[in-house]
């Protein structure tokens, strides 16, 4: 039977930085790797919110990236 492992997990903030001549909505990313696979997801929410508060520009989601291998 195939199993998963998390392999290395990355923490993005999702920035609206407001609209282009088309109206259509701009987004910034900014990526943090190297984030503890077994964080919760309330850990890094708690986080995400904390760096936010830093920032210019309105946080519009929280993405986690898991990499996985996945083995028999």
């Amino acid at each position: 039977m195939a199993q998963t492992i998390i392999q290395s997990s990355q923490l993005r903030l999702v920035f609206e930085l407001g609209t282009d001549e088309d109206g259509k909505m701009k987004y910034k990313n900014k990526n943090f790797n190297n984030i503890k696979t077994d964080a919760a997801p309330e850990q890094l929410l708690s986080v995400a919110q904390a760096i936010a508060s830093l920032q210019i520009y309105p946080l519009a989601r929280v993405e986690r990236n898991d990499k996985h291998l996945l083995t028999n």
